[in-house]
């Protein structure tokens, strides 16, 4: 299964300079990366990165991450946290996230 984590360009340049990160610092104040289900990622890019430019779109793929959990946040809904590092290995793919008049505009792919 695919989930996604939105990034700024320089956090995204520096996970791929590093080969992991642990995250932006909301990541980091809260002890573990924050993820979303392609559902939840239109809704999570309105919330935290509303009208931002410069930002990525990173799939990840659940097979390869241990000590990712699901867990009850924004109305109930059950969000996906790791509680490791998130490592170039686990991404399937990064596509710029640009912005657009009503938005950011999401790749067809995930659809």
């Amino acid at each position: 299964m695919l989930i996604y984590k939105i990034f700024r360009s320089d956090e995204w340049a520096a996970m791929q300079a590093a080969g992991e990160t642990l995250g932006a610092p909301v990541d980091l104040a809260d002890g573990f990366v924050h993820f979303s289900t392609a559902e939840q990622a239109r809704e999570t890019a309105a919330r935290h990165f509303a009208g931002e430019i410069g930002l990525w779109l990173i799939a990840a793929d659940t097979d390869a991450m241990e000590k990712l959990e699901w867990e009850t946040s924004r109305g109930g809904a059950k969000f996906p946290h790791l509680y490791a590092p998130f490592r170039m290995d686990h991404v399937a793919w990064a596509e710029e996230l640009p912005l657009g008049a009503g938005g950011h505009d999401f790749p067809v792919k995930m659809t």
